[in-house]
């Protein structure tokens, strides 16, 4: 192996590596020649007329002393006078119109005729259906026929960062609470045929294990699967003769935070919404409850059509989750359409 103008060459070496140092030497030059060329052409048409009379001594300029030369500055640097947007990171990396992830764990509550474990981001939800051989006094009293649907939502003492205490400690209810479960009740029996339940009642329970944000609109989404699989199991007992269920139902929050319209916000989110919206929805589309409301603000149309646009797509997603999952958990179930 010998070596050549400090190039080896050999089995291993680079044949085009050995040039003269003299060529070497006037290719460098002349690159430089040509950079100064180029500088001069962006740098010109920003000289003053007086100025411009110079410009065949520029030749000898170094191309940052020409750029630096131009009395009206250079725009090649314009990153040195805008900052950059502030951009504030979501739970999971979504886009501000994307939900959070959608999982079901079932059977959570064997005891149950149907349950899961919801989950949407960090909110984790217990659904348990039962059903009862009996209806609510007033219907008795009214002969109203068919069953009814019964929900309750409660929160359990550790699902927040500090303890909440349970409400018969209180000895009473929450208001928070009683609102929650009547807009559960009132989401499903949009979806059910009470008539084929008989003179029964539906009973659905939705516990809170952890609460990071929607923790409403995770146990409509999630108590509707749970009532699905009930449906499935009292069927296959001779308990229910014909399916119920007429269509699937979801639900998702919606606000306005930093001006921008927001799906399926966080509890940090939801510090910040000027605007708080609930929207819960049938799988054609169709709207069963719209909760809105402008937190020490107000929001136009435009707005409200926004936030209700960018809630149909997100329901659509998680209804999409909902037939998947009970097609692979009960795949005789009948298909709603």
């Amino acid at each position: 192996m010998t070596s050549i103008g400090g190039t080896q060459h050999g089995p291993e070496g680079d044949g085009d590596q050995g040039e003269e140092p003299g060529a070497r030497i006037q290719e460098l030059g002349g690159a430089r020649t040509n950079l100064r060329r180029a500088t001069r052409e962006i740098a010109s048409p920003l000289l003053t007329p007086g100025f411009r009379l110079l410009a065949p001594f520029f030749e000898f300029l170094e191309p940052l002393e020409l750029l630096n030369a131009c009395p009206y500055g250079c725009p090649l640097h314009p990153m040195d006078e805008q900052q950059a947007a502030t951009v504030t990171p979501r739970s999971e990396d979504r886009a501000p119109d994307q939900a959070r992830s959608f999982r079901i764990v079932p059977d959570i509550a064997p005891h149950a005729h149907g349950s899961v474990l919801v989950s949407t981001g960090n909110t984790q939800v217990i659904c348990a259906v039962c059903l009862e051989e009996t209806v609510p006094r007033w219907m008795k009293e009214q002969n109203v026929p068919g069953g009814w649907i019964t929900a309750e939502y409660s929160m359990l003492p550790y699902s927040t960062l500090t303890r909440r205490p349970r409400d018969i400690s209180k000895g009473k209810l929450d208001g928070r609470a009683v609102e929650i479960q009547r807009l559960i009740g009132r989401s499903l029996r949009a979806a059910i045929d009470l008539d084929l339940l008989g003179q029964r009642t539906l009973w659905v329970d939705c516990d809170v294990l952890q609460a990071d944000g929607g923790t409403r609109t995770a146990a409509i989404s999630g108590a509707t699967v749970a009532t699905a699989l009930a449906f499935a199991k009292l069927i296959a007992a001779g308990t229910l003769e014909k399916w119920p269920l007429r269509s699937l139902v979801a639900a998702v929050s919606v606000g306005m935070v930093d001006g921008k319209v927001y799906v399926d916000l966080d509890y940090e989110e939801d510090k910040k919404a000027t605007v708080d919206l609930n929207l819960v929805m049938s799988h054609r589309g169709e709207f069963i409850e719209i909760q809105g409301t402008g937190e020490e603000a107000t929001f136009s149309g435009t707005d409200l059509s926004g936030m209700l646009a960018a809630g149909q797509r997100a329901i659509a997603v998680i209804i999409g989750h909902q037939r998947r999952v009970l097609h692979d958990l009960a795949p005789e179930l009948p298909e709603i359409n």
